[in-house]
């Protein structure tokens, strides 16, 4: 499929009351046309994986073609000056987190991005360190036990942030990465006790969170 193709197959699937249920949940209206996820799916394998294909539809501008692009780039083919790029561009938690999952976390430095991004400043940025994490601890099988440890003192650093993207994703790596084995569990238990002694609402919501998940009987029973 062709790039004015694909806009045009957007725009016919585009639901105004889908933009507002969107709107509700903190993601911008300006450019969005409300097309599903399931939607785009069969788009992006209809089309598979076109690296120009993927940046055209990025400079679009258009939320669901952003989404789009992650789910039909080719992550041999991004270079980290794109990751740069596109980050920077993040203005929905829904673009950032479908682009880690369907792209940025496939790349070769996924890694070092999460490790950058999560000590940046800007809100979308920052969050997509920690989805990464929290992408990678799911999906990574590969991974070592070292390689997470290397987010807790970050994770612990960054968990007084009171914005609430970036909250939800501190919280959303520590009880992902602390669900993967019995060792990552117990440190994780550990950090968010760590936590929760911090003088900071945000700190104390996403520890106490973490620990509820991290402590209960279903988790305890699969990883033992």
């Amino acid at each position: 499929m062709q790039y004015e193709e694909i806009i045009e197959q957007l725009k016919s699937l585009s639901d105004p009351e889908a933009v507002a249920g969107m709107a509700r949940f903190g993601i911008k209206s300006e450019k969005t046309l409300g097309v599903s996820i399931p939607n785009l799916r069969k788009i992006a394998k209809k089309t598979g994986k076109n690296h120009p294909l993927a940046l055209q539809l990025w400079d679009s501008g258009i939320h669901e073609a952003r989404i789009l692009a992650g789910m039909v780039d080719d992550p041999e083919m991004v270079t980290e000056e794109q990751m740069e790029s596109w980050v920077k561009d993040f203005d929905s938690w829904d673009i950032c987190d479908q682009c880690c999952l369907n792209l940025l976390d496939k790349t070769e430095f996924a890694y070092q991005k999460a490790i950058e991004w999560s000590e940046r400043s800007e809100e979308f940025v920052k969050r997509t360190g920690f989805v990464l994490m929290a992408q990678f601890a799911v999906h990574d099988k590969k991974a070592s036990d070292e390689d997470f440890m290397q987010f807790f003192p970050i994770i612990k650093k960054e968990a007084t942030d009171k914005r609430n993207f970036v909250k939800k994703a501190v919280n959303w790596a520590l009880r992902q990465i602390g669900k993967r084995n019995l060792n990552l569990n117990d440190k994780a238990i550990e950090i968010a006790k760590e936590i929760r002694q911090l003088d900071s609402k945000s700190a104390k919501w996403i520890a106490t969170d973490a620990l509820r998940e991290l402590t209960s009987e279903g988790v305890q029973k699969r990883l033992r």
